[in-house]
C-alpha cells in the first residue's frame, strides 16, 4: 500500500516537524530485551535537527508577542542546530540572523548555517578547553560576545537557554506526534539535557495525557550537575548539551523521575550501532539517547515502552571519529 504523500508547501518552514517514529525492534530484540523503544526522527528536519522546532517557534512567537518587530536582527548563541533552525526561519521570515558559536563545535556546523544565509561569529575556547568538547566555561565566553552583538544591533535575543518558547515547540508539537506516532503506549520518555528544552516540553505533553509517563533526564558522567553531584571532568564528546549547568532556568524538576548518566565511550557505541541496526544515522546525542533507553529497557522499564529522539544528523559529525 501506498504511503500518504506529503503535501506541496510554499516554504521549507513548512516541512518542520511531523517526523517519523521508527520502532527499534531489531536492536531491541538483537539484545534480547522485552518491551519497545520508539524513536522520534528529528534528523529528517531540514535542517537536520529537532531545534529546527525551537527557531521556527521563537521566531513566531516572539513576533506574535510584540517582542521581535518585521526585519529586525535576531542573535543567538548556538552549538550549531539552534542556529540551523533560526537560519532556516529567519531566511523565510525576513530577519537578519547572526550565530555565536565556540569553536569547539564541529566546524561542519558553521559551513551549514552560513549556507542557510546566517552569519556565523566563532568564539576561541577557554584556554583549558579541548576541541570537540564544549565545557560550561567555553559557553560562557560564547554569551558574553552574544551580548555584546546584541547591544552593537539592537537585536533580538533569540534565548533558548531562557525563552519559554524553546519547551512551548516541544509541547506543542513534538509530544502531541510523539503520543500519536506510539498510539497512547508511552510508559517513559529518556533525553539528553542541553537546555532541557525537548525534554520539558515534551514531558508537559506527556505528563497531560498519562500523569504516570517517567521522564528521565541524562547528563554527561563526568558533570552530572542537575542531580546535585560534584563534575569530576566537564569536558565531553556529546555537543548540544551537558554545560555543567546545575541549574538551567527551564528545567522543572517536577518532570523528572530520574537522573542518568552516559560517558563518551556509550554514547559512540550507541551511535553506531544505532546506524548498523537500524539504519538511523544520528550523532553523539542521539547515541546517548539510545544507550539509556536500551538500559532502561534491560533494568527497571523491562517491558515497557520507552520513547526517545533521534536529535541530529550524523552528518554533522563527519569532521570527527563518531563513524570513523
Amino acid at each position: 500500500m501506498m504511503r500518504p504523500v506529503p503535501p506541496l508547501v510554499d516554504s521549507v518552514i513548512d516541512t518542520i516537524g511531523c517526523t517519523p517514529a521508527v520502532n527499534l525492534r531489531r536492536a531491541v530484540a538483537a539484545r534480547g530485551l522485552k518491551g519497545r523503544v520508539i524513536a522520534k526522527l528529528e534528523l529528517l528536519n531540514p535542517g537536520f535537527s529537532k531545534k529546527d522546532r525551537v527557531g521556527l517557534e521563537m521566531v513566531r512567537q516572539a513576533h506574535a508577542a510584540g517582542l521581535l518587530a518585521e526585519g529586525q536582527t535576531v542573535v543567538e548563541l548556538t552549538s550549531g542546530n539552534t542556529g540551523t533552525g533560526l537560519a532556516i526561519a529567519c531566511r523565510a521570515l525576513g530577519h537578519r540572523f547572526i550565530a555565536v558559536m565556540s569553536k569547539g563545535n564541529t566546524p561542519e556546523r558553521a559551513t551549514m548555517m552560513r549556507a542557510l544565509g546566517a552569519e556565523v561569529e566563532l568564539v576561541d575556547q577557554a584556554p583549558n578547553s579541548t576541541p570537540g568538547q564544549v565545557t560550561g566555561e567555553d559557553l560562557a565566553l560564547v554569551a558574553k560576545r552574544t551580548e555584546e552583538l546584541v547591544r552593537q544591533h539592537n537585536a533580538f535575543r533569540a534565548s533558548q537557554f531562557d525563552l519559554q518558547f524553546n519547551p512551548l515547540a516541544h509541547e506543542l508539537h513534538t509530544g502531541p506526534e510523539l503520543w500519536q506516532q506510539a498510539q497512547g503506549r508511552i510508559d517513559a520518555f529518556v533525553d539528553f539535557a542541553g537546555t532541557t528544552g525537548s525534554f520539558v516540553g515534551v514531558m508537559r505533553y506527556l505528563r497531560k495525557m498519562n500523569p504516570d509517563v517517567r521522564g528521565y533526564l541524562l547528563e554527561p558522567a563526568g558533570a552530572p550537575v542537575m542531580a546535585g553531584r560534584p563534575v569530576t571532568h566537564a569536558g565531553h564528546r556529546i555537543q548540544g548539551g551537558g554545560y555543567s549547568l546545575a541549574n538551567p532556568p527551564l528545567l522543572d524538576r517536577s518532570l523528572v523521575t530520574d537522573y542518568l548518566t552516559v560517558d563518551d565511550d556509550a554514547a559512540t557505541a550507541g551511535a553506531r550501532e544505532l546506524a548498523r541496526m537500524e539504519g538511523i544515522f544520528g550523532g553523539y546525542s542521539s547515541g546517548a539517547n539510545y544507550h539509556a533507553a536500551m538500559t532502561l529497557l534491560a533494568g527497571r522499564e523491562a517491558g515497557n515502552t520507552v520513547a526517545m529522539l533521534v536529535c541530529d544528523s550524523g552528518l554533522k559529525y563527519v569532521s570527527t571519529d563518531l563513524y570513523v
